[in-house]
């Protein structure tokens, strides 16, 4: 027996068969096409499913489970996506509409945050315990917590949302509608912001001339590569982007007190010139900074295949928190 995990994103849609090692034995991807609406999206996903049973020469009876991960609330009990920000998806039963493709039994569905922290728990880097959170560094904060072994889901299902605590009232607008969100500055798009306020008002920063003086070009990764050229900007601007990124992880950690905190996305390829800074000040302030067990700081290590490996481990997950 072995179970599919599904990795539904704005750009892509992954998925994979794994077995029950949490190895995965094949996967393959397509486009997400967000103008075909959900129930198109869903075809393709069942067409991607088939792909696979075709490919590794499974049937239908062999699969034990079917995950679903989804960029939005998701009720795992109930197979329903219930609501994605960014796809046409509000209150759609995924799971019967799957089954109208493929006669599958067990279908779940899960925030793919959630689910790629559950592959962190179980195969990764919070592997071997039982209280962790990951949160992930891309166009967004999110945020999966593990409790007891489990994901914790909230009464609603919309637990985990790390990114929209306030970090800085009344100040940056964030996406949620709120103001000051931790989101709104230690995501991808908080630092970009960030290093283009920097550097309209440094006009003479190198951060200039790696982006053809273009600020529409600067990224995520603009102000690491100015500032290991020794930019006095970019150095100020990665400073001020990590006391950022720790006030919110100081938070989570006097929260919840895990043994595990990872941090994945794509600002976590910056590696120990994120993780050493960040120590420092997460050890500083951290509010059980003078007990013996104190909560582990590390990059999250399942990369791209956190979405699929978690959403594949939705069936372990027999009672929701």
């Amino acid at each position: 027996m072995v179970n599919i995990g599904v990795d539904l994103g704005g750009t892509n849609i992954a998925a994979g068969v794994v077995d029950f090692s949490n190895r995965i034995i094949c996967k393959t991807s397509i486009p997400t096409n967000a103008a075909i609406g959900a129930d198109g999206i869903t075809r393709d996903i069942a067409g991607l499913i088939q792909s696979l049973i075709d490919k590794t020469g499974l049937s239908v009876d062999d699969i034990a489970t079917v995950g679903v991960a989804v960029p939005g609330t998701a009720d795992p009990l109930a197979g329903e996506v219930v609501y994605t920000a960014n796809l046409p998806f509000l209150h759609y039963d995924i799971a019967t509409e799957l089954r109208k493709y493929i006669p599958l039994n067990n279908i779940l569905t899960e925030n793919d945050a959630n689910a790629a922290a559950l592959a962190e728990a179980i195969a990764g880097s919070a592997k071997g315990t039982r209280d962790s959170i990951m949160i992930t560094l891309g166009t967004g904060v999110g945020g999966g917590i593990i409790i007891d072994g489990k994901i914790l889901h909230g009464c609603n299902f919309a637990a985990g949302e790390v990114g929209h605590i306030v970090i800085c009232h009344g100040d940056r607008q964030c996406s949620c509608g709120r103001t000051g969100c931790w989101e709104a500055y230690a995501s991808a798009t908080g630092l970009i912001a960030t290093t283009k306020e920097y550097m309209q008002s440094n006009i003479r920063s190198s951060l200039w001339d790696l982006v053809d003086r273009d600020l529409s070009r600067v990224d995520g990764r603009t102000p690491w590569i100015a500032a290991q050229q020794g930019d006095p900007t970019a150095l100020a601007i990665i400073d001020e982007y990590i006391e950022q990124l720790a006030s919110g992880i100081v938070s989570m950690i006097n929260i919840f007190q895990p043994e595990v905190l990872s941090i994945g996305g794509g600002i976590s390829g910056q590696g120990d010139n994120l993780l050493i800074p960040l120590s420092r000040i997460v050890d500083k302030y951290q509010y059980a900074r003078h007990s013996t067990n104190q909560t582990k700081l590390c990059i999250a290590s399942m990369g791209n295949d956190a979405g699929i490996v978690g959403a594949a481990a939705l069936g372990m997950q027999s009672t929701v928190k």
